[in-house]
């Protein structure tokens, strides 16, 4: 997801995004690293989907192909002759292998596969065609598999000069250790509430004020997640309280099965992704009040909080990833958040003989 410029960028592709908004602590440790000569050959992008990872990638792209010409940090001129290329995509001297689609809340639906990243690799290690450097991009690089990562171990094992790999990454624990270990890691962070409401103004003015307000202030950082809950659909489900996770919580049987029988249509997967994405944000909202207060309050413990946050992200990649029963998941979530405990994963997981 990106960070567009909010008076003339007119696309939400990161290829063509011209600004990035709120990670100027990432542009400045990379700028850091290449103005002292110090440019690690792979870096490892972090952070939750949605806060500019994959524009902050083709920026420095950007950047690279032009040998440093930013007029405003890596900002490369968007008249410029790779800039316009990039946006093209069409630059001889940067690879892109992309696990899309993605959801704004970073649900991967395809992998990337062995011969993507072999032939991805043979190509990086060929002479620059145009500039004096060769990008490449890996977005989401948790959507290699097994055979797909071990292929890319080999190039970061032994990187060709004047190479620069750039893997962006919602979920790095899902990597090989060994990848992680082989790349600067750079965390860029959430999204400020205001920088959130101010891109939700230029990207969706038709939206309601109040519904852009309420979605910036439940986006935790994320334009993906905000602009998803602008979305009239999630308006039919999205609880109208302050307080998502206690509304959702506190319904009763027949609101519950409503709900859930929402999510059990074809078609709802992203729905049902970003539902259980918003209570999991949910949950850290509260853990953090609780660390303020603390530990005071009503509601789950902070302990309850993490247990359940752990839980229900399984929960989300079980129902994502096997043809489950979504409403059955969905009801039983709901049953633990109002208790304050874990999914007991067992009712919701397929049966060996199944």
């Amino acid at each position: 997801m990106t960070a567009r410029s909010m008076a003339d960028e007119p696309s939400l592709e990161p290829r063509r995004a011209s600004r990035l908004v709120g990670q100027g602590a990432a542009e400045a440790a990379f700028l850091q690293a290449w103005r002292g000569g110090r440019i690690h050959h792979a870096w490892l992008l972090t952070g939750p989907p949605g806060i500019g990872k994959a524009t902050f990638a083709y920026r420095v792209a950007r950047f690279v192909l032009t040998g440093g010409c930013g007029t405003e940090g890596l900002a490369a001129p968007p008249t410029h002759p790779v800039a316009r290329k990039v946006a093209a995509g069409s630059h001889p001297d940067l690879i892109v292998l992309e696990g899309y689609a993605t959801t704004p809340i970073g649900a991967i639906r395809e992998r990337i596969g062995v011969d993507e990243v072999r032939a991805a690799a043979a190509a990086l290690r060929k002479t620059p065609a145009e500039s004096a450097w060769r990008v490449g991009i890996i977005d989401p690089a948790e959507a290699m598999g097994r055979e797909a990562a071990n292929a890319l171990l080999k190039l970061l094992e032994e990187p060709p000069p004047r190479t620069l790999l750039l893997l962006v990454s919602h979920a790095p624990g899902r990597l090989l250790p060994t990848i992680r270990s082989r790349c600067r890691r750079l965390a860029l962070a959430p999204l400020a509430e205001a920088d959130v409401a101010a891109l939700l103004a230029a990207l969706r003015p038709d939206a309601d004020v109040a519904a852009r307000a309420r979605a910036a202030a439940l986006g935790g950082g994320s334009v993906g997640r905000a602009l998803a809950l602008l979305d009239d659909e999630v308006a039919g489900w999205l609880p109208a309280a302050a307080d998502p996770i206690a509304a959702l919580a506190a319904l009763d049987t027949p609101r519950a099965h409503a709900l859930a029988e929402t999510f059990a249509r074809p078609g709802a997967e992203d729905s049902l992704a970003l539902f259980f994405d918003l209570v999991r944000a949910g949950l850290v909202s509260r853990a953090r009040r609780l660390v303020r207060e603390g530990g005071h309050g009503e509601g789950p413990s902070l302990e309850a909080c993490a247990r359940l946050w752990e839980n229900l992200g399984e929960v989300s990649r079980l129902t994502a990833g096997l043809a489950l029963d979504r409403k059955q998941a969905v009801l039983t979530a709901l049953g633990a958040m109002s208790r304050g405990v874990p999914v007991p994963l067992d009712l919701i997981r397929p049966r060996a003989d199944a």
